[in-house]
């Protein structure tokens, strides 16, 4: 049970090469069994990279916030990092800025991956634009509801034993799996209030490796999760497993600049790094 490993600078740097984990402890991947996304389906997803190469996803707040995974920022110096936004690829276009602090939510558990979210607090502001916005958060004490489809994109890999990431980002829309049945597969203490389940029963679809703090959206385009672990990638009988925001929104709206001026940033708050390594990887 690893979270969605990010493939980072690891096509980069040879040294690198060999942390890949998955959900299950072997190699990633990225979106499953989806398609490329248009322009406009997330002009809120960015691409967070670090010596050139993506690792993680992540979402705009506003012009000064990215919200992205707890288990992609920790051990990470703001000073190492960048963030690409308005632009379906990875490697270019858009605007790509700097990170000038991260703060890990302190409830975050590593060896649960409970709570599994970070805010990023941009070192030049990133303005809407014609392929750029903002993305929408859920309700107080939302959560998504069985059956309903989400749609979970990323430039994560695109088999489980994947080793090239695509250069377009893709997406994959999959059926929320009540937390009942979702602990049935992985125990009942694995998943936590803090997370929500999606995927089908036979797999094919899902996110993986790559993919981890990127966006989850309802059909009304709202963001409800993060993607943050699981078991392998599109396998049967596991599902993919979501940080659940609408149960988080008190860290995120504590940290989120905006409000004043948007040029204090939080407090780093970096807990050890999780035993369990999750769809991104470490540096």
């Amino acid at each position: 049970m690893a979270p969605k490993l990010a493939l980072a600078a690891a096509l980069a740097l040879p040294a690198l090469t060999t942390a890949l984990p998955t959900r299950d402890g072997g190699m990633s991947a990225f979106i499953v069994g989806g398609e490329k996304a248009s322009a406009g389906d997330f002009p809120f997803i960015v691409s967070l990279s670090q010596s050139g190469s993506h690792f993680c996803g992540g979402v705009l707040l506003n012009a000064n916030t990215v919200l992205t995974a707890a288990h992609c920022s920790v051990d990470t110096e703001a000073s190492s990092v960048k963030v690409r936004a308005g632009s379906l690829k990875w490697a270019s276009g858009g605007t790509q800025v700097g990170v000038s602090s991260i703060t890990v939510n302190p409830a975050y558990d590593e060896n649960t991956i409970s709570n599994d979210v970070a805010v990023w607090q941009l070192a030049q502001s990133i303005e809407e634009g014609s392929s750029i916005g903002y993305a929408t958060l859920p309700q107080d004490g939302s959560d998504p509801a069985a059956n309903s489809t989400v749609t979970v994109a990323g430039w994560g890999l695109l088999q489980e034993n994947g080793s090239d990431l695509p250069a377009d980002l893709m997406k994959v829309s999959v059926p929320v799996v009540s937390r009942q049945k979702c602990r049935s597969q992985y125990g009942q203490d694995a998943i936590t209030d803090t997370m929500f389940c999606a995927g089908l029963e036979e797999g094919g679809k899902d996110s993986c490796s790559g993919d981890s703090g990127g966006p989850i959206v309802d059909e009304s385009g709202t963001l409800v999760g993060l993607v943050s672990w699981g078991q392998g990638c599109a396998e049967a009988g596991f599902s993919g497993v979501y940080a659940r925001l609408g149960a988080l929104l008190d860290f995120i709206n504590e940290n989120v600049s905006g409000s004043g001026d948007g040029t204090t940033p939080s407090t780093p708050v970096k807990p050890p790094r999780p035993s369990r390594p999750g769809k991104f990887q470490y540096f």
